[in-house]
Order: structure tokens, then C-alpha cells, then sequence
């Protein structure tokens, strides 16, 4: 269990960078592509960005270094809220396959919160 956990935690953590990455510097370009980006305003999503960089630092450093390893449950459980958050955007929007991948991404997210907290705890 601790394995699937931490290759979920991995996992998590290079999709927070890659998504994270995205918005705070690429945001102008994917924009013209994503029409769900004009949800919110642009410093909401840049903040955001920054934010799931910080997430992927927290599901993986703390855990590794013994070190307040409940911010690992936190970050995962804070990725899986705001994946479905961003379900009820694609919705809005009509983006089948986004919604899906946020949704996945959601409940993904939400089992290692949960495994770290109930299944494998880490404090």
C-alpha cells in the first residue's frame, strides 16, 4: 500500500508541476487554446499556478523528510478539491475530456489523502 501511495504521490507531484508550470508561464499561449481559461481572471489562475507548484513540493518532501508529513494529506486533499472544482468549469464550458481528466484526477488525488490519513498513516 505504501507503494501505490507514494507512486500516486509522484504522480501527483509531476502533474501539479506540469499544470502548475503552465498557467504561470505559459498562460498567454494555452489560453487561446482552453476556453475555460476565461473563467477567471488571469492573476486567479496564475495564483493557482503557484499553488500547485507548492503542492508538488508538499506531497512529496515532507512525507520523504519525516517532517510535518500531514502537509502531504493536505496537498493531496487541496489537488483533489480543486480537480473538482475545475469539473464544474469544463462543464460550463463543454469540455468533455478535460472534465473527465479533472474528474479522474480528483478522485485520484483523494486516495492518497485518504490512504495517507486512514489506510498507511504517515504521523
Amino acid at each position: 500500500m505504501n507503494l501505490l501511495l507514494w507512486v500516486l504521490q509522484v504522480l501527483a507531484a509531476l502533474l501539479c508541476v506540469s499544470s502548475g508550470v503552465m498557467k504561470l508561464f505559459m498562460f498567454d499561449k494555452v489560453s487561446l487554446d482552453v476556453p475555460s481559461f476565461g473563467a477567471l481572471p488571469k492573476a486567479v489562475w496564475m495564483t493557482l499556478g503557484f499553488l500547485e507548484l507548492v503542492c508538488a513540493v508538499v506531497l512529496i518532501a515532507p512525507d520523504a523528510l519525516h517532517r510535518q508529513p500531514q502537509l502531504t494529506i493536505l496537498a493531496a486533499a487541496a489537488f483533489a478539491v480543486e480537480s473538482v472544482l475545475f469539473v464544474r468549469v469544463h462543464i460550463k464550458y463543454r469540455e468533455v475530456t478535460p472534465m473527465i481528466m479533472s474528474g479522474v484526477l480528483g478522485l485520484l488525488m483523494a486516495f492518497p489523502a485518504y490512504g495517507r490519513s486512514v489506510l498507511e498513516p504517515i504521523f
